[in-house]
């Protein structure tokens, strides 16, 4: 459903997108993730023909996207991080204008929303004003505007951004039936790994505007081959020079202040780990040993861990809040 081939996309001598390629099968949910400047967000305003790549080709949906635009907007949805409802509206209101922006017939526009209304399980509020309802209400209420138009192809850019846990796990599940219901494929963005982990059938991590790995959940963390252990020291001032000395893979500093180590079997491995670095003057101020998850995976290929990844995202986070809040 989705064909990206050698796709770039320059700003001057910045490339922003620098020959990327990969494949989406239909009915996949396919996660893009990567720190802020990734080039995350141009890849998909290249996909959605918001922008025009400098080079590359795209074919969504069997068309290509370059020279048939009209065609690949009419067959996709776009869910952005941004509020992009109207709070002065009802909710019924909302669906009907989305309705008419689509030009969805007529005599078809009542039962779509009505079908939409039924599936985010909202019909009970549909004539209330959007302002009443909750964070999770108006995320269900963004994702049933863009299914007025039956999209083959959705992208869900931060899909359960500023919510809480219940109503993240809410979208989570809405996300998988729409994939099971409308055999919809599915493109996210998302700055959180569990939520990666739990949806996505392959996920694509983009650094410096280029893809660094690409694979399942399970496949990227086997990558690291082997548990992590993260470890707090006080040492003479080569801790990292002493570390790459016991022989394990040593992965980038995290900001916490700990070294993390992939070490197979690590329950194992520890108290060796401890005496060499002992031997070696350095004083463990604390140890523990865990499988890997996909942060691990994130800060190797990334160079930090997804919650390091800029004030962007976090600001954004703190708008939708905000805006729920008040709502």
């Amino acid at each position: 459903m989705i064909e990206v081939k050698n796709l770039v996309k320059q700003y001057g001598r910045f490339k922003a997108v620098n020959g990327i390629s990969f494949e989406v099968a239909k009915g996949e949910i396919f996660g893009l993730l990567g720190p802020n400047g990734a080039g995350k967000t141009t890849t998909i305003r290249c996909l959605l023909t918001l922008i025009k790549p400098t080079s590359g080709g795209i074919r969504i949906s069997g068309i290509d996207a370059l020279k048939s635009p009209q065609q690949v907007r009419q067959r996709c949805g776009y869910v952005p991080q941004e509020i992009s409802i109207d709070s002065d509206l009802t909710g019924y209101e909302n669906l009907l204008m989305y309705a008419k922006l689509y030009h969805v017939p007529v005599a078809e526009r009542t039962q779509r929303i009505k079908e939409v209304l039924s599936f985010i399980e909202i019909a009970d509020r549909a004539n209330n004003m959007v302002k009443t309802y909750s964070g999770g209400m108006m995320r269900r209420l963004e994702i049933g505007q863009i299914l007025i138009n039956r999209p083959q192809v959705l992208f869900l850019d931060e899909p359960s951004i500023g919510l809480d846990p219940a109503a993240k796990r809410m979208i989570w599940d809405y996300i998988v039936r729409l994939r099971e219901i409308f055999h919809t494929t599915i493109l996210i963005t998302t700055h959180d790994m569990l939520e990666a982990d739990e949806l996505c059938d392959r996920i694509a991590i983009m650094n410096a505007g280029q893809i660094a790995v690409t694979g399942s959940p399970d496949e990227l963390k086997d990558v690291l081959g082997g548990d992590i252990i993260s470890i707090v020291i006080k040492g003479n001032g080569e801790n990292e020079k002493v570390l790459l000395g016991l022989g394990y893979q040593l992965l980038p500093q995290s900001d916490n202040g700990s070294y993390d180590l992939v070490v197979r079997n690590g329950d194992n491995a520890i108290p060796q780990i401890i005496d060499k670095l002992k031997e070696s003057g350095i004083s463990v101020q604390s140890i523990s040993c865990k499988h890997a998850t996909l942060d691990d995976v994130f800060l190797k290929f990334a160079g930090k861990r997804m919650g390091e990844s800029g004030s962007s995202f976090r600001a954004t986070q703190r708008t939708r809040r905000n805006i729920v809040r008040l709502g």
